[in-house]
């Protein structure tokens, strides 16, 4: 890409051109040896159409079908919600295509790196080493927050709270007599001090405190799911443990909990203490309890200590969120990247965010490497695509104002961008929600768009380092698996230092390459897998919803 150019045509069958930077009413543009005349000012971002479209007839991106106009569009004008409607391709597995040979990129510059991670008995990898603290109910979730503020400041894991603010000034300031003027006026930014190594347990990255709306009342299935989803959490290689608080009376049974992970990780040893709190009487007994066996817990998951492991240890989560018109541009082909460099390797990578592929479905089934695979892809699509239909929203609806706003028009231009994440390599296997990666290769994760659901559901099915695209800024993390937030343009990296890690920017500005930016990026997720704290982190953005398989996009 040209560090001049001000358009672009993704695709050799695209009937838009995406502006690249402001472009106003009346310029002319020649691209490819055509000129066209801008009929209204275009935001960079947005698209214009190449030739006058009719009504009804079809626009491509990405190589795909993206919508339909809704009215006449004259060459050069801008497409928005007021002339095109979301429309996508029929598939189907049995329009499948045979997979073609698939090549791995240049990989020399990776063959003989390593990471320092955590190493479990069952020979997976963990890239933090954290001890969990769960409720199996939401009715017990006041035990975890009294837990937390027993055990964190205590164990010295809740030191340097202030993550740069100094409202200590502030309080000084009005008890010595501050205007409300001159406190609204008033620098209260600091540096946030960097986190150390805890002086206790200095093997131990963190103990997660997860709380949740669930495990009882609505649908039982999704208290059964919750517990699925707890276990697969358990069952991460980021986790070294865990304490389980029940009530006893709830949906969301420890038995049910015990035999999901019995399920998943048949020889798991790690230390897991479920105390139900109808059987051993007061809450104070109760939460007694609960602080010895978690010290004791932390006693031992300080023994291990971080070793060098290849590559092929990583699980990968691919998602993105507050996307914008470059995402799939810049910062979604880089991860596609990383997911070949890792795939390559002997690794996996998890694509998720099922609705963010409507319109592209027929690429994936063509991906997978047998037909079973490729059935269930497609069962879950359309399934999951009826039953937002009968509750008033089907994925068409999945775009929200902000991705529209920055030129994400229809569900389909959004998807055919997002499915970028998931690179070349062959579908090796396609998952529901809470299933775990078993299998090295790209993996097919159903979870909903939702960014915090979406990468809930990427750790609880075994990503050990997640990667978030995101155009707008999202302050987005995870209790057990570090959050990279990759910005897909430079604007967005200076605006938001303190939640964005990685910049793709340079891809647009045409000074960086994909495969330069891939590169890049995996060094640094080298970095991350090694104990380097992630922004999310340093943030303290342990967001956790288990997503509940009502309609959520």
């Amino acid at each position: 890409m040209s560090s001049q150019q001000k358009v672009l045509r993704i695709h050799a069958k695209d009937n838009v051109l995406v502006a690249l930077t402001d472009i106003k009413k009346g310029t002319e543009i020649t691209f490819e040896s055509q000129t066209y005349v801008i009929q209204n000012d275009i935001d960079s971002k947005h698209k214009f159409v190449t030739e006058t479209l009719r009504k009804d007839d079809p626009v491509y991106m990405y190589g795909v079908l993206v919508g339909r106009a809704k009215k006449e569009i004259l060459k050069g004008d801008k497409i928005s919600t007021t002339n095109l409607v979301h429309d996508t391709e029929k598939y189907g597995v049995d329009s499948k295509n045979d997979q073609k040979t698939w090549e791995a990129p240049n990989l020399s510059n990776f063959t003989s790196k390593t990471f320092n991670g955590y190493h479990r008995s069952d020979g997976k990898v963990g890239t933090e080493n954290n001890w969990l603290v769960i409720p199996l109910v939401f009715c017990q979730n006041r035990n975890v927050e009294v837990l937390k503020q027993a055990l964190i400041e205590k164990l010295g894991f809740g030191k340097k709270q202030h993550l740069g603010l100094d409202v200590d000034s502030m309080i000084n300031a009005y008890t010595s007599g501050a205007s409300s003027k001159d406190i609204l006026e008033k620098d209260i930014l600091i540096d946030a001090e960097e986190n150390t190594k805890n002086p206790l347990f200095p093997n131990i990255d963190g103990i997660r405190f997860l709380t949740h709306d669930g495990g009882c009342g609505g649908a039982t299935s999704d208290s059964v799911t919750l517990c699925n989803l707890l276990a697969g959490y358990i069952n991460n290689p980021n986790v070294a443990g865990a304490t389980i608080l029940s009530l006893g009376c709830q949906h969301a049974q420890a038995e049910i909990l015990a035999k999901a992970l019995h399920n998943m990780a048949p020889a798991n040893q790690k230390p897991v203490y479920i105390l139900e709190q109808q059987q051993i009487g007061s809450e104070k007994e109760l939460l007694a309890e609960a602080v010895k066996k978690t010290f004791v817990g932390l006693i031992e998951a300080n023994k291990i200590e971080r070793k060098p492991a290849t590559l092929d240890k990583l699980v990968i989560g691919l998602e993105c969120g507050g996307s914008d018109g470059f995402s799939g541009i810049s910062a979604n082909p880089t991860l596609g990247y990383v997911s070949d460099l890792i795939v390559g390797l002997g690794g996996a990578t998890v694509l998720s965010e099922f609705p963010e592929l409507n319109g592209v479905e027929q690429e994936l089934i063509n991906r997978c490497t047998d037909a079973e695979k490729a059935k269930k892809f497609s069962h879950i699509m359309s399934t999951y695509n009826e039953k937002a239909d009968l509750l008033g929203s089907g994925f068409y609806a999945n775009p929200s104002p902000g991705n529209i706003k920055d030129g994400l028009i229809t569900d389909a231009i959004k998807s055919a961008g997002a499915a970028k994440k998931g690179g070349t390599s062959p579908v090796q296997d396609v998952l529901d929600y809470t299933e775990q990666v078993v299998k090295p290769g790209l993996n097919l994760l159903c979870t909903p768009g939702n960014d915090v659901e979406s990468t809930t559901g990427l750790a609880g099915s075994g990503s050990n380092i997640i990667l978030f695209t995101t155009g707008l800024g999202t302050p987005t993390g995870n209790p057990i698996t570090p959050v990279i937030k990759v910005a897909t343009n430079t604007t967005l990296y200076k605006k938001m230092p303190d939640i964005i890690d990685f910049n793709t920017g340079a891809i647009i500005e045409g000074t960086a390459t994909i495969e330069e930016s891939g590169e890049a990026l995996l060094d640094y997720i080298i970095e991350v897998a090694s104990g380097k704290q992630t922004k999310a982190r340093k943030l303290r953005q342990d967001d956790f919803i288990p997503w509940k398989r009502g309609m959520s996009l």
